[in-house]
């Protein structure tokens, strides 16, 4: 019983860290990597410690748990909250392409001249 209820618990701390580190916590750092530990170690304890069918089904159990996971809060409202949604009117004039080899030719015959004249 307790065992079940260990691995249950890995399983739903391992769903729960990687959505946060997927959708709140930027990069993939520590909460990305316990709880993809999290996930492993409930299910290797489920098939090591319980049964092959045990582990067949957390196993199952997790990549579903976790896939639904990350598609009820990507659908949520939550995201549209919590994400930047800023948009920028203003615009920049960029120096055309050309523009800069003209004026790194124009100097290059410049130093010519002077090199020439000295």
């Amino acid at each position: 019983m307790v065992l079940k209820l260990m691995v249950a618990l890995l399983v739903l701390v391992g769903v729960i860290l990687l959505v946060l580190e997927l959708f709140l916590i930027p990069g993939f750092g520590l909460a990305g990597i316990s709880g993809f530990c999290c996930l492993l170690g409930g299910v290797l304890l489920a098939y090591l410690k319980i049964s092959a069918l045990a582990g067949h089904i957390t196993l199952f159990a997790s990549l579903v748990l976790s896939a639904l996971a990350i598609y009820g809060f990507w659908r949520s409202r939550a995201i549209d909250k919590m994400a930047l949604d800023t948009k920028i009117d203003g615009k920049v004039e960029l120096a055309k392409p050309g523009k800069k080899i003209e004026r790194l030719e124009q100097e290059a015959q410049k130093i010519d001249e002077e090199s020439q004249k000295s």
